[in-house]
C-alpha cells in the first residue's frame, strides 16, 4: 500500500515494486516548450507506464489568463483530477517523458491544493524505459472519482505583486530556472513579445543544474552546493521564477528536498514579468 507520508521523489525501482497498487495513481505529466515541437499527448498514447493517465497542463489551467498554464480554480481543479479516476486518498507519483522537467509541475499543483501525498518519478520515462521495465500504449480508462481541492495555499505560490513588493529589500530571495543566457539577456525569449532580462536582485540557478547525466536529482550534498553556489540562504523565504512556471517548479521541488518545504513558485514568472513594460529589470 502507498505510504501515508511518501517521499517527494521515488526511484523507478519503488514504483515497479508498488505499481497496480490500490491508492497509486500514476500521472504522465509531460509538456513541453513550443520550440522543442514534441506532442506530449501523442507521446502518451504511444508509451506509458502501465496504467498512467495523462495529465494535461495547458488544459488544467486558468482558461481565463491570458498567461500560459496559470493555476485553475479549486473546482476546476478538483474536478479535472477526479475525472483522472483521483480522489484525495490516493497517492499521486507523477512523471515526464523528459526525465525530470515537467513533472515538477505536477507536485507542486496538488501540494498547492492541498494534497501532499504526491511524488515525483526521480529520471522519469526514459529511466524507466532504459531499464526495460513495461510499457503499454493506448489511453488508460478511468473510473470518475471525487476530489475536493481546497483554497490554494497562498504560501507556496506568489503573484507579481508580491514578487515586486520584495524588490530592494532583505526580503524573500527569487531564483530563476531558466538558462544563464535568458537570465543575462544574452539569449532571446522563446516567446515572442517578452523582453529579455531578468527580475532585478534575483539569481540565477537554471534547472539543469540540479539534474545528472541520467536525468535524476543530484544527491542533496550536490544540490545544497549548487543553491549555495549562487548565494541562496535555506534559512530565508525563497521563490522561484522561469518562463512560465514549469521549471520554477523543479527549483522548488529541490528545495523541498533539502527540507525548504515552503519554497513558493511565481506562477506568471517572466512571461508575466517580462511582457509588462512597467516592471524594472536587469540584464
Amino acid at each position: 500500500m502507498p505510504s501515508p507520508n511518501p517521499p517527494a521523489i521515488v526511484a523507478t525501482s519503488w514504483l515497479g515494486e508498488r505499481l497496480g497498487s490500490a491508492g497509486l495513481r500514476v500521472l504522465d505529466g509531460s509538456w513541453y516548450l513550443p520550440p522543442q515541437n514534441r506532442d506530449a499527448k501523442a507521446e502518451y498514447r504511444a508509451a506509458h507506464i502501465p496504467g498512467t493517465r495523462f495529465f494535461d497542463i495547458e488544459a488544467i489551467s486558468d482558461q481565463d489568463s491570458p498567461l500560459p498554464h496559470m493555476l485553475p480554480t479549486p473546482e476546476a481543479f478538483g474536478a479535472a483530477v477526479g475525472a483522472l479516476g483521483i480522489n484525495n486518498g490516493d497517492h499521486v507519483v507523477a512523471y515526464d517523458g523528459a526525465g525530470l522537467f515537467s513533472a515538477a509541475r505536477v507536485w507542486w499543483m496538488f501540494r498547492a491544493f492541498g494534497h501532499d501525498n504526491v511524488s515525483v518519478l526521480d529520471g522519469g520515462l526514459p529511466k524507466w524505459q532504459a531499464e526495460k521495465r513495461p510499457i503499454e500504449s493506448g489511453q488508460t480508462a478511468t473510473d470518475e472519482q471525487r476530489f475536493n481541492a481546497p483554497p490554494v495555499r497562498v504560501e507556496l505560490v506568489r503573484t507579481v505583486d508580491q514578487v515586486s513588493a520584495t524588490l530592494g529589500s532583505d526580503g524573500e530571495q527569487i531564483v530563476d530556472a531558466r538558462s544563464h543566457g535568458r537570465f543575462t539577456g544574452n539569449e532571446p525569449e522563446i516567446r515572442p513579445g517578452i523582453r529579455s532580462g531578468h527580475i532585478p536582485g534575483s539569481r540565477s540557478l537554471p534547472y539543469t543544474e540540479l539534474i545528472g547525466a541520467d536525468g535524476t536529482f543530484l544527491p542533496l550534498d550536490q544540490l545544497r552546493e549548487a543553491f549555495a553556489r549562487v548565494g541562496v540562504d535555506l534559512d530565508r523565504p525563497v521563490a522561484t521564477s522561469c518562463g512560465s512556471g514549469i521549471t520554477a517548479s523543479i527549483l522548488a521541488l529541490g528545495l523541498h528536498l533539502l527540507g525548504h518545504e515552503g519554497a513558493a513558485v511565481y506562477d506568471g514568472s517572466w512571461t508575466e514579468w517580462g511582457g509588462r513594460t512597467d516592471l524594472p529589470l536587469e540584464l
